[in-house]
């Protein structure tokens, strides 16, 4: 039975492995179910067996990408991280490059960058309300765009091979962030 277990799993492995090695090059919409099972070494009635379309296998290997509010440690701010994790979603871009680097680029798909943030944001609003002057509203604002930022530039900075260290990255962050908003947010008075 494990072995029956260990073939199924490698199976819709191969399935997605298939298709990722299309989407990389190719949009969604040309891939046919003919070519990822071609690619793959299987029948159209085994692709069945694990997906509906297409779509399907994308949304699978998104929810797998997607961490889970359970999965992400809770975040203490300090004064030093001026109010973002950094470390945290580059270590979460890090993991995933191989697949954030084509989701969230230009051929990628749109809906990823939205649930990314939406996994994030719950965790990301329970740390600054503790001390903050917005209401849950504001905040909600505040973090889609320092959100859709700190994706924008982790994608920029993985499309350029990493072109600045590490640590650079960071201080850029935080310059075009300012301090005075995150001082604000976490400002207890």
């Amino acid at each position: 039975m494990l072995k029956q277990k260990e073939i199924t799993m490698q199976t819709r492995q191969n399935l997605i492995d298939a298709f990722w090695s299309l989407y990389r090059v190719c949009r969604i919409e040309s891939i046919t179910i003919k070519e990822i099972t071609q690619k793959a070494g299987y029948n159209r009635g085994t692709f069945y067996e694990y997906f509906t379309d297409v779509y399907d296998v994308l949304h699978q290997i998104e929810d797998t990408l997607i961490p889970r509010i359970d999965e992400l440690p809770p975040i203490q701010l300090t004064e030093k991280q001026l109010g973002m994790p950094l470390d945290l979603f580059l270590d979460l871009y890090e993991k995933n490059s191989k697949y954030y680097s084509i989701l969230l680029g230009d051929n990628g798909d749109p809906a990823f960058a939205t649930k990314l943030k939406n996994a994030t944001k719950p965790i990301l609003l329970e740390a600054f309300n503790r001390n903050s002057v917005y209401t849950d509203t504001e905040l909600d604002y505040i973090l889609e765009y320092i959100l859709s930022a700190m994706i924008g530039i982790m994608s920029h900075w993985f499309a350029r091979d990493k072109d600045l260290p590490v640590t650079r990255l960071i201080e850029l962050v935080h310059d075009l962030m300012g301090t005075s908003l995150i001082q604000r947010i976490q400002s207890t008075e």
